[in-house]
């Protein structure tokens, strides 16, 4: 059976009768998980273990834990710092923050593998500009540098754990006010300021690091009337083609308020895949996403692309929760967190 194009959520702390079978259907490659859907460690690996054993190839498992405010689960995980705290540790000792950066993708990643789960969406690669609110303490900094920096020893961090990198929002959330959640951002810089300084970022760290890109719902009229995510040009032409990008394209969640500007749950999927995006991600919404399950998207890319390029993001085998904390490098990385 192929991948599908869908990743979707599921309501809670195990999967109900409902849940698998839409989960079971061809359109779904992926599931995205909650804080909802965290109790405990062994409630979540109990879930998790369902989740991978219901279908071939196996469901891609992911989950939004950056750190600071956007930290889906706790508990017994590490409180992770905000990537802004690495920038501010850069501006008083770049050498100790380059290495908490590496620390922190790494503590990030093997926590998140040891239970099981593939990918966690990140590293945030948008520019701190005091602008965007929605982006704010998630950005690693204002100077592109630095952000460049820091990011490229985060994700060092993440492949030495074992995970694949999704760098986000292409291609730039960091310079409008309005939260794509519930609003319709618009950026009118023109193209050559975009391509400069926001696209920066993922330009130096797409030949050799990143492994997988998120595309924003923002619109950047000098360059395209739709939301980045539904464009062609965006996605086809300038990610894959002028800027030669080989890993899996993920749309944001086409649930968002941003979204709905191109029409119905089915109408934005296929916007999304037709403008390139392998993924598109469907959730918080359970009427939109059971009936986009159940109309299923048309797949243009039914030619084993996405397959290939998906084999790259699963985990594969790596040591449990209880074995990890006993490794120096997750001691190293408790005291690097406690220094920031």
């Amino acid at each position: 059976m192929a991948a599908g194009p869908l990743m979707v959520d599921i309501a809670g702390l195990e999967l109900s009768a409902q849940e698998r079978e839409l989960l079971l259907h061809p359109s779904v490659s992926g599931v995205i998980l909650f804080a909802r859907n965290f109790e405990s460690v062994p409630q979540l690996e109990a879930l998790v273990t369902q989740l991978r054993g219901l279908k071939t190839p196996r469901l891609l498992i992911a989950v939004d834990q950056e750190g600071g405010r956007v930290q889906r689960f706790g508990g017994e995980f590490s409180t992770l710092p905000a990537l802004r705290q690495l920038g501010a540790c850069y501006a008083r000792d770049p050498e100790e923050a380059l290495s908490a950066a590496w620390h922190c993708g790494w503590l990030m990643a093997s926590e998140m593998l040891a239970v099981g789960i593939d990918i966690s969406f990140a590293p945030v690669l948008d520019i701190d500009r005091g602008i965007s609110e929605v982006i704010g303490s998630r950005a690693f900094a204002s100077d592109i540098d630095v952000l460049t920096a820091l990011a490229r020893e985060y994700i060092a961090g993440m492949h030495t754990a074992g995970m694949a990198a999704t760098g986000k929002h292409f291609p730039g959330h960091g310079s409008v006010k309005a939260d794509s959640h519930v609003a319709l951002p618009v950026d009118e810089r023109p193209w050559p300021v975009i391509y400069a300084q926001d696209m920066a970022p993922f330009r130096a760290l797409m030949p050799d690091a990143l492994d997988a890109v998120m595309v924003s719902h923002v619109i950047y009229p000098d360059k395209d009337k739709l939301p980045a995510g539904f464009s062609r040009v965006w996605v086809s032409q300038v990610l894959r083609q002028e800027l030669g990008f080989q890993g899996v394209i993920f749309s944001d969640d086409i649930t968002m308020q941003a979204a709905a500007s191109v029409g119905s749950h089915q109408q934005r999927a296929q916007l999304a895949l037709e403008a390139g995006c392998d993924c598109v991600i469907a959730c918080n919404d359970d009427a939109g996403r059971a009936q986009l399950i159940e109309h299923y998207v048309a797949d243009a890319q039914a030619d084993g692309r996405r397959e290939r390029r998906f084999a790259a993001l699963y985990a594969g085998e790596v040591q449990d929760l209880r074995s990890l904390r006993q490794d120096s490098r997750w001691k190293t990385a408790q005291e690097k967190i406690n220094k920031l």
